[in-house]
């Protein structure tokens, strides 16, 4: 998917919400357990249910690799679930040099090695240029680098002053000259939001992939002010609070009540920006 396809998605859907399926098989409804494999049952009702308000679907590949190689079944079963128009992420947060991340990089972009085929996955900057760029080789795939997360532990390395700016500085000003707005997107967490006017005045035209909204407490109104730019510019990323709404048999209708309230304040923020 081309950023002015995904662009014509959150147009046409007026939402610049992804889903992240972080699914946790202890917490999936009783009633799911019986089937044969509960944690891709669960996911496509989700998907089903939320289709209509996201444009993007961000499978966390740690609760697939958890459970072994069935895990990695329903990764491939999710990935077919989620309809063609949305863009579909891999949050692997990838990062190795020479051969292992050119096969990373065939596991999430290669479905004739791995049968998995996602638009983008999550990578690691901290080793460098060779590391990110087996990624750059697969046409029309994308690299969201991690940037500026929003846990505590971020102040050990990312917010460090180096040369008089912070570290997560010189990672989006270095990364920038590997690819270009087409093929590069960056993470920013939602409670860094004070921060993002900051790093849109450094990456003014990239997609940002922005996760915390939901149960972390990230604030959208606050993300969409600071972060977005004339083409949107984001994904905004909920996954607790959308999937686990509820632990009944309502779960569906729930995660979508929750997805459709975030879609519509996504509306009205899209139309402010106007």
């Amino acid at each position: 998917m081309t950023a002015q396809e995904l662009y014509q998605a959150i147009v046409s859907k007026k939402s610049y919400l992804c889903v992240g399926l972080d699914t946790d098989i202890r917490r999936i409804p009783a009633h799911l357990q019986r089937e044969p494999d509960p944690v891709a049952a669960f996911n496509r009702q989700i998907i089903e249910a939320t289709a209509e308000y996201a444009v993007a679907y961000k499978p966390n590949i740690a609760f697939y690799e958890a459970q072994g190689p069935r895990g990695w079944e329903s990764l491939q079963r999710t990935l077919e679930y989620i309809p063609k128009d949305c863009f579909t992420i891999a949050d692997a947060k990838r990062g190795d040099i020479g051969n292992t991340s050119s096969l990373y990089a065939r596991t999430f972009f290669d479905p004739a090695s791995s049968g998995l085929d996602f638009d983008a996955v999550t990578v690691a900057p901290y080793m460098g240029r060779d590391s990110v760029e087996p990624f750059l080789e697969f046409e029309n795939k994308w690299v969201i680098l991690l940037a500026l997360t929003s846990n505590a532990g971020s102040a050990d390395f990312q917010q460090l002053p180096v040369d008089g700016e912070k570290l997560y500085e010189k990672v989006i000003k270095r990364s920038q000259t590997w690819a270009g707005a087409e093929r590069m997107m960056y993470v920013v967490g939602a409670t860094r939001a004070d921060e993002l006017a900051h790093i849109r005045t450094l990456i003014p035209a990239h997609f940002l992939l922005v996760p915390g909204v939901g149960a972390q407490g990230g604030s959208l109104a606050d993300v969409s002010r600071y972060g977005m730019n004339s083409q949107c510019g984001l994904l905004v990323n909920a996954s607790r609070s959308i999937l686990y709404a509820s632990s009944g048999t309502d779960f569906a209708q729930k995660a979508a009540d929750e997805a459709r309230t975030l879609q519509q304040e996504m509306k009205t923020q899209l139309e402010l920006k106007k």
